[in-house]
Protein backbone atom coordinates (compact mmCIF):
# COMPACT_ATOMS: atom_id res chain seq x y z
CA UNK A 1 0.00 0.00 0.00
CA UNK A 2 3.02 2.36 -0.23
CA UNK A 3 1.45 4.05 -3.38
CA UNK A 4 -1.22 5.12 -1.02
CA UNK A 5 1.41 7.55 0.38
CA UNK A 6 1.85 9.45 -2.99
CA UNK A 7 -0.09 11.93 -4.41
CA UNK A 8 -3.36 12.89 -4.27
CA UNK A 9 -3.73 10.97 -0.58
CA UNK A 10 -0.96 11.16 0.87
CA UNK A 11 -1.41 8.85 3.60
CA UNK A 12 0.62 8.90 7.04
CA UNK A 13 1.67 5.35 8.42
CA UNK A 14 -1.88 5.23 10.64
CA UNK A 15 -4.11 6.64 8.04
CA UNK A 16 -2.40 3.55 5.71
CA UNK A 17 -3.19 0.83 8.43
CA UNK A 18 -6.61 2.22 8.94
CA UNK A 19 -7.01 1.26 5.36
CA UNK A 20 -5.94 -2.09 5.66
CA UNK A 21 -7.72 -3.24 8.89
CA UNK A 22 -10.95 -1.79 7.33
CA UNK A 23 -10.21 -3.78 4.47
CA UNK A 24 -9.36 -7.04 5.95
CA UNK A 25 -12.60 -6.42 8.44
CA UNK A 26 -15.08 -6.25 5.52
CA UNK A 27 -16.60 -9.42 3.78
CA UNK A 28 -17.01 -9.90 -0.13
CA UNK A 29 -20.85 -8.36 0.26
CA UNK A 30 -19.44 -5.56 2.32
CA UNK A 31 -16.81 -4.72 -0.41
CA UNK A 32 -19.61 -4.60 -3.17
CA UNK A 33 -21.30 -2.49 -1.18
CA UNK A 34 -18.57 -0.02 -0.69
CA UNK A 35 -18.43 0.19 -4.57
CA UNK A 36 -21.99 1.72 -4.96
CA UNK A 37 -22.44 5.81 -4.24
CA UNK A 38 -26.11 6.16 -4.13
CA UNK A 39 -28.68 9.20 -3.86
CA UNK A 40 -30.74 10.54 -0.80
CA UNK A 41 -33.50 13.57 -1.91
CA UNK A 42 -34.60 13.46 1.34
CA UNK A 43 -34.21 12.73 5.03
CA UNK A 44 -36.25 10.01 5.54
CA UNK A 45 -34.56 8.45 8.10
CA UNK A 46 -35.52 4.65 7.55
CA UNK A 47 -34.34 5.04 4.12
CA UNK A 48 -31.08 6.49 5.59
CA UNK A 49 -30.74 3.76 8.02
CA UNK A 50 -31.18 1.41 5.34
CA UNK A 51 -28.32 2.60 3.09
CA UNK A 52 -25.88 3.13 5.79
CA UNK A 53 -26.67 -0.36 8.04
CA UNK A 54 -28.43 -2.51 5.80
CA UNK A 55 -26.47 -2.11 2.86
CA UNK A 56 -23.66 -0.52 3.65
CA UNK A 57 -22.70 1.15 0.97
CA UNK A 58 -19.01 3.52 0.46
CA UNK A 59 -21.25 6.66 -0.21
CA UNK A 60 -24.40 8.91 -1.53
CA UNK A 61 -24.52 11.90 -3.31
CA UNK A 62 -27.09 14.85 -1.54
CA UNK A 63 -29.61 16.66 -3.97
CA UNK A 64 -29.88 20.12 -2.86
CA UNK A 65 -32.29 19.94 0.01
CA UNK A 66 -33.25 22.90 2.52
CA UNK A 67 -30.03 23.04 5.26
CA UNK A 68 -32.15 21.08 7.88
CA UNK A 69 -32.60 18.52 5.78
CA UNK A 70 -28.88 17.94 4.56
CA UNK A 71 -28.20 18.15 8.16
CA UNK A 72 -30.35 15.16 9.00
CA UNK A 73 -29.50 13.50 6.06
CA UNK A 74 -26.09 13.23 6.75
CA UNK A 75 -26.24 12.58 10.94
CA UNK A 76 -28.92 10.07 9.93
CA UNK A 77 -26.13 8.48 7.17
CA UNK A 78 -23.35 8.51 9.18
CA UNK A 79 -24.42 7.74 12.94
CA UNK A 80 -25.69 4.28 11.48
CA UNK A 81 -22.25 4.16 9.31
CA UNK A 82 -19.17 1.63 11.03
CA UNK A 83 -17.18 3.16 8.00
CA UNK A 84 -17.60 6.69 7.51
CA UNK A 85 -19.37 7.45 4.20
CA UNK A 86 -18.62 9.57 1.45
CA UNK A 87 -20.90 12.67 1.17
CA UNK A 88 -21.35 14.05 -1.99
CA UNK A 89 -23.05 16.99 -4.16
CA UNK A 90 -22.97 19.20 -7.62
CA UNK A 91 -21.15 21.83 -5.98
CA UNK A 92 -20.42 23.19 -9.53
CA UNK A 93 -21.36 27.12 -9.04
CA UNK A 94 -21.28 27.16 -4.66
CA UNK A 95 -22.77 25.73 -1.79
CA UNK A 96 -26.27 25.56 -3.64
CA UNK A 97 -25.16 22.69 -5.15
CA UNK A 98 -26.09 21.23 -2.08
CA UNK A 99 -28.55 23.24 0.19
CA UNK A 100 -31.09 25.70 -0.74
CA UNK A 101 -29.78 28.16 1.89
CA UNK A 102 -26.42 28.11 0.37
CA UNK A 103 -24.33 30.82 -1.61
CA UNK A 104 -24.30 30.64 -5.49
CA UNK A 105 -21.48 32.10 -6.91
CA UNK A 106 -21.62 31.69 -10.44
CA UNK A 107 -21.96 28.78 -13.10
CA UNK A 108 -18.52 28.00 -14.29
CA UNK A 109 -19.11 30.06 -17.32
CA UNK A 110 -20.04 32.56 -15.88
CA UNK A 111 -16.96 32.67 -13.60
CA UNK A 112 -14.46 32.39 -16.42
CA UNK A 113 -16.33 35.19 -18.18
CA UNK A 114 -14.93 37.73 -15.23
CA UNK A 115 -11.42 37.05 -17.01
CA UNK A 116 -10.26 36.96 -13.04
CA UNK A 117 -8.82 33.48 -12.23
CA UNK A 118 -9.30 34.32 -8.44
CA UNK A 119 -12.93 34.20 -8.98
CA UNK A 120 -12.59 29.82 -9.26
CA UNK A 121 -10.50 29.96 -6.06
CA UNK A 122 -13.27 31.99 -4.62
CA UNK A 123 -15.99 29.07 -6.25
CA UNK A 124 -13.79 26.46 -4.64
CA UNK A 125 -13.02 27.94 -1.29
CA UNK A 126 -17.08 28.65 -0.88
CA UNK A 127 -18.10 25.27 -2.24
CA UNK A 128 -15.36 23.59 0.31
CA UNK A 129 -16.54 26.28 3.09
CA UNK A 130 -20.77 25.61 3.05
CA UNK A 131 -20.08 22.11 1.73
CA UNK A 132 -18.07 20.98 4.47
CA UNK A 133 -20.08 22.98 7.04
CA UNK A 134 -22.88 20.93 6.05
CA UNK A 135 -21.02 17.55 6.45
CA UNK A 136 -20.24 17.25 2.37
CA UNK A 137 -16.84 15.55 1.62
CA UNK A 138 -16.58 15.09 -1.52
CA UNK A 139 -17.60 17.52 -4.65
CA UNK A 140 -18.64 16.51 -7.96
CA UNK A 141 -17.12 19.34 -9.59
CA UNK A 142 -15.13 20.80 -11.18
CA UNK A 143 -16.15 19.77 -14.69
CA UNK A 144 -13.06 20.24 -16.98
CA UNK A 145 -15.20 19.62 -19.92
CA UNK A 146 -14.32 21.77 -22.80
CA UNK A 147 -17.72 23.99 -24.61
CA UNK A 148 -16.07 23.06 -27.91
CA UNK A 149 -19.16 22.30 -29.64
CA UNK A 150 -22.02 25.18 -29.13
CA UNK A 151 -24.81 22.92 -29.87
CA UNK A 152 -23.75 20.21 -27.00
CA UNK A 153 -27.11 20.76 -24.72
CA UNK A 154 -25.52 19.91 -21.86
CA UNK A 155 -21.91 21.43 -21.20
CA UNK A 156 -22.96 24.54 -22.33
CA UNK A 157 -22.27 27.12 -19.40
CA UNK A 158 -21.55 24.33 -16.70
CA UNK A 159 -17.92 24.82 -18.02
CA UNK A 160 -15.27 26.73 -18.33
CA UNK A 161 -15.89 27.66 -21.82
CA UNK A 162 -14.17 26.82 -24.73
CA UNK A 163 -10.52 27.71 -24.50
CA UNK A 164 -8.44 24.66 -23.14
CA UNK A 165 -5.81 26.69 -21.45
CA UNK A 166 -8.44 28.61 -19.29
CA UNK A 167 -10.56 25.71 -18.48
CA UNK A 168 -6.87 24.25 -17.13
CA UNK A 169 -6.18 26.95 -14.96
CA UNK A 170 -9.41 27.44 -13.69
CA UNK A 171 -10.05 24.10 -12.86
CA UNK A 172 -6.75 23.99 -11.13
CA UNK A 173 -7.56 26.72 -9.01
CA UNK A 174 -11.08 25.35 -8.04
CA UNK A 175 -9.23 22.18 -6.89
CA UNK A 176 -7.12 23.74 -4.53
CA UNK A 177 -9.01 25.92 -2.91
CA UNK A 178 -11.74 22.74 -2.71
CA UNK A 179 -9.27 20.57 -1.10
CA UNK A 180 -8.43 22.74 1.38
CA UNK A 181 -11.20 22.35 3.22
CA UNK A 182 -11.12 18.26 3.40
CA UNK A 183 -13.75 18.21 0.82
CA UNK A 184 -12.63 16.15 -2.71
CA UNK A 185 -13.05 16.86 -6.26
CA UNK A 186 -14.37 14.84 -8.90
CA UNK A 187 -12.63 16.27 -12.08
CA UNK A 188 -15.52 15.44 -14.94
CA UNK A 189 -16.41 14.11 -17.44
CA UNK A 190 -13.48 12.06 -18.83
CA UNK A 191 -12.39 11.55 -21.43
CA UNK A 192 -14.06 14.66 -21.98
CA UNK A 193 -17.29 16.16 -23.07
CA UNK A 194 -18.28 19.06 -25.17
CA UNK A 195 -17.45 18.12 -28.51
CA UNK A 196 -19.97 16.06 -29.78
CA UNK A 197 -23.32 17.92 -29.39
CA UNK A 198 -25.03 15.04 -28.03
CA UNK A 199 -25.99 14.34 -24.67
CA UNK A 200 -24.21 11.31 -22.66
CA UNK A 201 -27.16 11.11 -20.66
CA UNK A 202 -29.69 10.15 -23.94
CA UNK A 203 -27.07 8.33 -26.11
CA UNK A 204 -23.22 7.22 -25.68
CA UNK A 205 -21.57 10.33 -27.06
CA UNK A 206 -17.96 11.00 -28.42
CA UNK A 207 -15.18 12.75 -28.26
CA UNK A 208 -13.45 12.40 -31.64
CA UNK A 209 -10.12 14.20 -30.89
CA UNK A 210 -7.09 12.69 -32.32
CA UNK A 211 -4.37 11.44 -29.50
CA UNK A 212 -2.11 14.81 -30.61
CA UNK A 213 -5.15 17.27 -30.64
CA UNK A 214 -6.81 15.39 -27.01
CA UNK A 215 -2.97 15.78 -25.42
CA UNK A 216 -3.01 18.93 -26.25
CA UNK A 217 -6.72 20.28 -25.04
CA UNK A 218 -8.58 17.83 -22.69
CA UNK A 219 -5.34 15.42 -21.65
CA UNK A 220 -3.62 18.71 -20.30
CA UNK A 221 -6.34 20.30 -18.79
CA UNK A 222 -7.16 17.03 -16.70
CA UNK A 223 -3.40 16.75 -16.09
CA UNK A 224 -3.64 20.31 -14.39
CA UNK A 225 -6.12 19.31 -12.25
CA UNK A 226 -4.23 16.10 -11.58
CA UNK A 227 -0.77 17.59 -10.64
CA UNK A 228 -3.06 19.68 -8.43
CA UNK A 229 -4.14 16.87 -6.74
CA UNK A 230 -7.43 16.18 -7.28
CA UNK A 231 -8.81 13.09 -5.33
CA UNK A 232 -11.30 11.86 -8.01
CA UNK A 233 -12.26 11.62 -11.42
CA UNK A 234 -15.76 11.11 -12.39
CA UNK A 235 -15.79 8.80 -15.84
CA UNK A 236 -18.19 9.83 -18.51
CA UNK A 237 -20.29 7.62 -20.93
CA UNK A 238 -18.47 9.51 -23.80
CA UNK A 239 -16.32 7.30 -26.40
CA UNK A 240 -12.49 8.54 -27.46
CA UNK A 241 -11.97 6.56 -30.36
CA UNK A 242 -8.28 7.31 -31.50
CA UNK A 243 -7.11 6.48 -28.01
CA UNK A 244 -8.94 3.22 -27.72
CA UNK A 245 -7.52 2.19 -30.77
CA UNK A 246 -4.10 3.57 -29.68
CA UNK A 247 -4.35 1.14 -27.06
CA UNK A 248 -5.88 -1.65 -28.41
CA UNK A 249 -4.84 -1.66 -32.32
CA UNK A 250 -6.92 -4.55 -33.82
CA UNK A 251 -10.72 -3.49 -31.98
CA UNK A 252 -13.25 -3.62 -34.05
CA UNK A 253 -15.65 0.04 -34.24
CA UNK A 254 -18.51 -1.51 -33.34
CA UNK A 255 -16.52 -2.70 -30.13
CA UNK A 256 -15.18 0.58 -28.39
CA UNK A 257 -16.51 1.28 -25.57
CA UNK A 258 -17.56 4.49 -23.72
CA UNK A 259 -15.11 5.13 -21.02
CA UNK A 260 -17.05 3.88 -18.05
CA UNK A 261 -16.72 0.63 -19.60
CA UNK A 262 -13.24 0.84 -21.08
CA UNK A 263 -9.60 -0.55 -19.80
CA UNK A 264 -8.36 1.24 -22.29
CA UNK A 265 -9.16 4.75 -21.18
CA UNK A 266 -9.99 4.04 -17.80
CA UNK A 267 -6.75 2.47 -17.12
CA UNK A 268 -4.41 2.83 -19.72
CA UNK A 269 -4.99 6.14 -20.43
CA UNK A 270 -6.43 7.84 -16.92
CA UNK A 271 -4.14 5.64 -14.69
CA UNK A 272 -1.57 4.83 -16.48
CA UNK A 273 -0.67 7.76 -18.97
CA UNK A 274 -1.56 10.53 -17.15
CA UNK A 275 -0.47 9.12 -14.03
CA UNK A 276 -3.47 9.49 -12.01
CA UNK A 277 -3.88 7.82 -8.67
CA UNK A 278 -6.67 8.55 -6.76
CA UNK A 279 -10.15 7.34 -6.67
CA UNK A 280 -12.20 6.91 -9.91
CA UNK A 281 -15.90 6.91 -10.28
CA UNK A 282 -18.88 6.29 -12.78
CA UNK A 283 -20.57 9.08 -14.13
CA UNK A 284 -24.43 8.48 -13.30
CA UNK A 285 -25.36 5.21 -14.28
CA UNK A 286 -28.65 5.32 -14.77
CA UNK A 287 -27.92 7.17 -18.11
CA UNK A 288 -28.38 5.23 -21.35
CA UNK A 289 -24.68 5.96 -23.15
CA UNK A 290 -23.65 3.25 -20.29
CA UNK A 291 -25.91 0.84 -21.50
CA UNK A 292 -26.23 1.38 -25.33
CA UNK A 293 -23.06 -0.62 -26.22
CA UNK A 294 -24.49 -4.09 -23.68
CA UNK A 295 -26.65 -5.36 -21.30
CA UNK A 296 -26.95 -3.46 -18.06
CA UNK A 297 -25.89 -7.34 -16.47
CA UNK A 298 -22.93 -6.90 -18.42
CA UNK A 299 -21.92 -3.46 -17.74
CA UNK A 300 -22.60 -2.85 -14.20
CA UNK A 301 -19.75 -5.40 -13.32
CA UNK A 302 -17.34 -4.21 -16.28
CA UNK A 303 -17.42 -0.65 -15.01
CA UNK A 304 -15.58 -2.01 -12.16
CA UNK A 305 -12.84 -4.37 -14.21
CA UNK A 306 -12.47 -1.49 -16.59
CA UNK A 307 -11.04 0.75 -13.54
CA UNK A 308 -13.57 2.40 -12.13
CA UNK A 309 -13.81 2.37 -8.41
CA UNK A 310 -16.82 3.34 -7.66
CA UNK A 311 -20.69 2.90 -9.18
CA UNK A 312 -22.55 6.01 -9.06
CA UNK A 313 -26.58 5.47 -8.69
CA UNK A 314 -28.72 2.28 -9.72
CA UNK A 315 -31.81 1.51 -11.71
CA UNK A 316 -32.52 -0.91 -9.13
CA UNK A 317 -30.79 -1.41 -6.06
CA UNK A 318 -30.96 -5.17 -5.58
CA UNK A 319 -30.55 -5.67 -9.17
CA UNK A 320 -27.60 -3.73 -9.80
CA UNK A 321 -25.99 -5.28 -6.79
CA UNK A 322 -26.61 -8.96 -7.53
CA UNK A 323 -25.43 -7.99 -11.54
CA UNK A 324 -22.09 -6.78 -9.85
CA UNK A 325 -21.91 -10.11 -7.06
CA UNK A 326 -22.83 -12.40 -9.89
CA UNK A 327 -19.95 -10.21 -12.25
CA UNK A 328 -17.31 -11.30 -9.46
CA UNK A 329 -18.76 -14.71 -9.12
CA UNK A 330 -17.87 -15.18 -12.43
CA UNK A 331 -14.43 -13.61 -12.96
CA UNK A 332 -15.60 -10.05 -14.34
CA UNK A 333 -14.12 -8.37 -11.42
CA UNK A 334 -11.57 -10.43 -10.17
CA UNK A 335 -10.50 -10.69 -6.24
CA UNK A 336 -7.66 -8.50 -7.11
CA UNK A 337 -9.47 -5.49 -8.98
CA UNK A 338 -12.59 -5.57 -6.26
CA UNK A 339 -9.52 -5.07 -3.49
CA UNK A 340 -7.81 -2.46 -5.19
CA UNK A 341 -11.03 -0.26 -5.63
CA UNK A 342 -12.48 -0.04 -2.19
CA UNK A 343 -8.64 -0.07 -1.14
CA UNK A 344 -9.00 3.27 -2.86
CA UNK A 345 -12.35 4.25 -1.58
CA UNK A 346 -10.90 3.86 1.72
CA UNK A 347 -8.08 5.47 1.21
CA UNK A 348 -10.50 8.81 -0.07
CA UNK A 349 -12.15 8.90 3.29
CA UNK A 350 -8.89 8.17 5.15
CA UNK A 351 -7.42 11.34 3.04
CA UNK A 352 -10.03 13.44 3.95
CA UNK A 353 -9.66 12.78 8.10
CA UNK A 354 -13.25 10.75 8.27
CA UNK A 355 -11.74 8.03 10.35
CA UNK A 356 -10.34 10.38 12.95
CA UNK A 357 -13.30 12.82 12.55
CA UNK A 358 -15.64 9.53 13.46
CA UNK A 359 -13.48 8.74 16.64
CA UNK A 360 -13.52 12.28 17.71
CA UNK A 361 -17.01 12.67 16.95
CA UNK A 362 -16.55 15.87 14.70
CA UNK A 363 -18.35 13.87 11.42
CA UNK A 364 -21.39 14.89 12.04
CA UNK A 365 -21.46 18.73 11.79
CA UNK A 366 -22.52 21.09 14.57
CA UNK A 367 -26.07 22.49 13.57
CA UNK A 368 -25.59 25.65 16.05
CA UNK A 369 -22.03 26.46 14.24
CA UNK A 370 -23.55 25.92 10.06
CA UNK A 371 -24.91 29.39 9.85
CA UNK A 372 -21.57 30.68 10.85
CA UNK A 373 -20.25 29.29 7.37
CA UNK A 374 -23.29 29.21 4.93
CA UNK A 375 -24.36 32.51 2.67
CA UNK A 376 -21.64 34.70 4.92
CA UNK A 377 -21.16 38.28 3.81
CA UNK A 378 -17.94 37.57 2.36
CA UNK A 379 -19.70 34.93 0.09
CA UNK A 380 -22.60 37.09 -0.93
CA UNK A 381 -20.05 40.41 -1.90
CA UNK A 382 -18.32 37.69 -3.68
CA UNK A 383 -21.47 36.86 -5.82
CA UNK A 384 -22.36 40.03 -6.48
CA UNK A 385 -18.37 40.53 -7.56
CA UNK A 386 -18.69 37.75 -9.71
CA UNK A 387 -21.82 39.03 -11.37
CA UNK A 388 -20.61 42.31 -12.01
CA UNK A 389 -17.59 41.11 -13.90
CA UNK A 390 -18.94 38.92 -15.69
CA UNK A 391 -22.26 40.01 -17.55
CA UNK A 392 -20.41 40.56 -21.55
CA UNK A 393 -22.03 42.98 -23.79
CA UNK A 394 -21.13 40.79 -27.17
CA UNK A 395 -22.10 43.47 -29.59
CA UNK A 396 -23.60 46.39 -29.30
CA UNK A 397 -25.58 48.95 -31.58
CA UNK A 398 -24.43 52.87 -31.72
CA UNK A 399 -26.55 55.55 -29.21
CA UNK A 400 -28.91 52.37 -28.26
CA UNK A 401 -27.02 52.11 -24.93
CA UNK A 402 -27.70 53.36 -22.06
CA UNK A 403 -31.34 52.99 -21.57
CA UNK A 404 -33.53 54.85 -19.09
CA UNK A 405 -37.11 55.64 -19.21
CA UNK A 406 -37.14 58.89 -20.56
CA UNK A 407 -35.13 57.83 -23.07
CA UNK A 408 -37.45 54.73 -23.83
CA UNK A 409 -40.45 55.41 -22.10
CA UNK A 410 -42.62 52.32 -23.48
CA UNK A 411 -40.81 48.92 -23.70
CA UNK A 412 -42.10 46.08 -25.36
CA UNK A 413 -40.56 42.64 -23.68
CA UNK A 414 -40.29 39.39 -25.40
CA UNK A 415 -39.86 36.67 -23.01
CA UNK A 416 -38.60 33.33 -23.73
CA UNK A 417 -37.65 30.65 -21.30
CA UNK A 418 -37.73 26.98 -21.18
CA UNK A 419 -41.27 25.52 -22.14
CA UNK A 420 -40.68 21.42 -21.01
CA UNK A 421 -40.22 20.23 -17.39
CA UNK A 422 -37.85 21.78 -15.12
CA UNK A 423 -36.54 25.13 -15.90
CA UNK A 424 -32.65 23.27 -15.97
CA UNK A 425 -29.72 22.93 -14.11
CA UNK A 426 -29.13 26.39 -11.89
CA UNK A 427 -31.43 28.33 -13.93
CA UNK A 428 -34.12 30.00 -12.07
CA UNK A 429 -37.47 29.67 -12.63
CA UNK A 430 -39.39 32.90 -13.13
CA UNK A 431 -36.28 35.13 -14.06
CA UNK A 432 -37.83 37.05 -17.04
CA UNK A 433 -40.66 38.48 -14.94
CA UNK A 434 -38.26 39.00 -12.07
CA UNK A 435 -36.58 41.62 -15.20
CA UNK A 436 -39.92 42.70 -16.29
CA UNK A 437 -40.96 44.12 -12.59
CA UNK A 438 -37.21 45.52 -12.25
CA UNK A 439 -38.03 47.89 -15.20
CA UNK A 440 -41.23 48.96 -13.90
CA UNK A 441 -40.36 49.48 -10.50
CA UNK A 442 -37.64 51.72 -12.63
CA UNK A 443 -40.41 54.10 -14.09
CA UNK A 444 -40.82 52.32 -17.61
CA UNK A 445 -44.38 51.17 -18.96
CA UNK A 446 -44.02 47.49 -19.99
CA UNK A 447 -45.69 45.46 -22.37
CA UNK A 448 -45.15 41.65 -22.53
CA UNK A 449 -45.76 40.16 -25.81
CA UNK A 450 -48.79 37.44 -26.31
CA UNK A 451 -48.89 36.13 -29.51
CA UNK A 452 -52.33 36.27 -31.14
CA UNK A 453 -54.05 33.61 -33.10
CA UNK A 454 -54.02 34.77 -36.65
CA UNK A 455 -53.28 33.73 -40.08
CA UNK A 456 -51.24 35.04 -43.20
CA UNK A 457 -52.77 38.86 -43.68
CA UNK A 458 -54.84 38.46 -40.25
CA UNK A 459 -51.68 39.47 -37.98
CA UNK A 460 -50.96 42.75 -35.82
CA UNK A 461 -49.97 45.45 -38.23
CA UNK A 462 -46.56 46.14 -38.61
CA UNK A 463 -46.82 49.76 -37.81
CA UNK A 464 -48.14 49.16 -34.37
CA UNK A 465 -45.16 47.62 -32.95
CA UNK A 466 -43.33 50.96 -34.70
CA UNK A 467 -45.57 53.10 -33.28
CA UNK A 468 -46.45 52.08 -30.17
CA UNK A 469 -43.02 51.16 -28.32
CA UNK A 470 -39.18 52.97 -28.21
CA UNK A 471 -37.63 49.82 -27.41
CA UNK A 472 -37.55 46.20 -27.39
CA UNK A 473 -35.70 44.02 -25.28
CA UNK A 474 -35.70 39.92 -25.96
CA UNK A 475 -34.95 38.42 -22.30
CA UNK A 476 -33.81 34.47 -22.92
CA UNK A 477 -34.04 32.16 -20.13
CA UNK A 478 -33.04 28.74 -21.34
CA UNK A 479 -30.55 26.87 -19.87
CA UNK A 480 -29.21 23.58 -20.47
CA UNK A 481 -30.76 20.47 -18.97
CA UNK A 482 -30.42 16.04 -19.17
CA UNK A 483 -33.63 14.96 -21.46
CA UNK A 484 -33.60 17.61 -23.85
CA UNK A 485 -31.29 17.32 -27.44
CA UNK A 486 -31.16 21.21 -27.71
CA UNK A 487 -31.16 24.68 -26.22
CA UNK A 488 -32.81 26.46 -29.27
CA UNK A 489 -35.40 29.17 -29.46
CA UNK A 490 -38.75 27.51 -30.16
CA UNK A 491 -40.56 30.41 -31.90
CA UNK A 492 -44.38 31.00 -31.31
CA UNK A 493 -47.35 30.46 -33.65
CA UNK A 494 -48.54 31.65 -36.05
CA UNK A 495 -45.40 31.47 -38.90
CA UNK A 496 -42.61 32.65 -35.65
CA UNK A 497 -44.69 35.48 -34.16
CA UNK A 498 -41.85 36.57 -31.60
CA UNK A 499 -39.12 36.59 -34.34
CA UNK A 500 -36.87 39.85 -33.97
CA UNK A 501 -37.82 41.86 -37.15
CA UNK A 502 -38.28 45.18 -36.02
CA UNK A 503 -34.61 46.01 -35.69
CA UNK A 504 -34.54 48.66 -38.19
CA UNK A 505 -36.90 50.65 -37.07
CA UNK A 506 -37.04 49.76 -33.06
CA UNK A 507 -33.97 50.12 -31.25
CA UNK A 508 -33.67 46.30 -30.11
CA UNK A 509 -31.25 44.35 -27.14
CA UNK A 510 -31.21 40.33 -27.17
CA UNK A 511 -30.95 39.68 -23.18
CA UNK A 512 -29.62 35.57 -22.82
CA UNK A 513 -29.84 35.16 -18.99
CA UNK A 514 -28.41 30.96 -19.81
CA UNK A 515 -27.61 29.63 -22.99
CA UNK A 516 -24.99 32.13 -24.63
CA UNK A 517 -25.07 30.95 -27.93
CA UNK A 518 -28.61 32.54 -28.86
CA UNK A 519 -27.12 34.77 -31.70
CA UNK A 520 -27.47 30.92 -33.92
CA UNK A 521 -31.26 32.07 -33.94
CA UNK A 522 -30.85 35.96 -33.80
CA UNK A 523 -28.18 36.73 -36.17
CA UNK A 524 -28.93 40.53 -37.15
CA UNK A 525 -29.84 41.30 -33.65
CA UNK A 526 -27.50 44.77 -33.16
CA UNK A 527 -27.37 44.52 -29.55
CA UNK A 528 -26.44 41.23 -27.61
CA UNK A 529 -26.16 40.44 -23.89
CA UNK A 530 -24.82 37.14 -22.27
CA UNK A 531 -24.98 37.21 -18.13
CA UNK A 532 -24.65 33.15 -17.89
CA UNK A 533 -27.08 32.75 -15.21
CA UNK A 534 -30.19 33.89 -14.09
CA UNK A 535 -30.22 34.75 -10.56
CA UNK A 536 -31.71 37.87 -8.55
CA UNK A 537 -28.18 39.29 -8.03
CA UNK A 538 -27.04 39.20 -12.01
CA UNK A 539 -30.69 40.70 -12.81
CA UNK A 540 -29.63 43.14 -10.73
CA UNK A 541 -26.64 43.74 -12.14
CA UNK A 542 -28.01 43.64 -15.34
CA UNK A 543 -30.04 46.26 -14.88
CA UNK A 544 -27.46 48.36 -13.53
CA UNK A 545 -25.56 47.94 -17.02
CA UNK A 546 -28.49 48.46 -19.05
CA UNK A 547 -29.07 51.99 -17.76
CA UNK A 548 -25.29 53.07 -17.44
CA UNK A 549 -24.47 52.58 -13.65
CA UNK A 550 -22.17 50.06 -14.63
CA UNK A 551 -19.95 49.12 -17.18
CA UNK A 552 -20.04 45.96 -18.94
CA UNK A 553 -16.55 43.99 -17.67
CA UNK A 554 -17.42 40.87 -19.06
CA UNK A 555 -14.95 38.84 -21.59
CA UNK A 556 -16.89 35.95 -23.34
CA UNK A 557 -15.05 32.71 -22.90
CA UNK A 558 -16.66 31.02 -25.82
CA UNK A 559 -17.36 32.02 -29.46
CA UNK A 560 -20.53 33.62 -28.93
CA UNK A 561 -20.79 34.23 -32.58
CA UNK A 562 -21.16 30.88 -33.12
CA UNK A 563 -18.63 30.50 -36.24
CA UNK A 564 -21.12 32.19 -38.33
CA UNK A 565 -20.18 35.38 -39.98
CA UNK A 566 -23.53 37.00 -40.21
CA UNK A 567 -23.60 36.91 -36.54
CA UNK A 568 -21.19 39.81 -36.45
CA UNK A 569 -22.84 41.68 -39.04
CA UNK A 570 -24.84 45.03 -37.69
Amino acid sequence: MNHLREKPFNLNDSQIAWVKSSLDSLTIDEKISQLFCLIAYSSDQNYLKYLAKDLKVGGIMCRTMPKNEVLATVKGLQQESRIPMLISANLEAGGNGVCTEGTRIGSQMQVAATNNPEMATRLGEVCGKEGSALGVNWSFAPIIDIDYNFRNPITNTRTFGSNPEQVAELGKRYVEALQSYDVAAAIKHFPGDGVDERDQHLVTSINDFSTEKWDETFGNAYKASIDAGAKSVMIGHILQPAYTKYFNPEIKDEDILPASLSYELTTKLLKEKLGFNGLVITDSTTMAGMVIPMSREQAVPQTIAAGCDMFLFTKNIEEDFSFMKKGFENGVITPERLDEAVTKILALKASLNLPQKQKDRTLIPDEEQVDTFLGTDLHKQWEVECADQSITLVKEEKNVLPINSNKYKRVLVYGIETKQGNIGFGAKEGAVNAFVKKLENSGYVVDVFQPKPGFEGMMTPYNEIQENYDLIIYIANMATKSNQTIVRIEWEEPMGSNVPVYFTEVPTIFISLENPYHLIDVPRVKTYINTFGSSDVIINKLIEKLEGISSFKGVSPVDAFCGMWDTRLQ
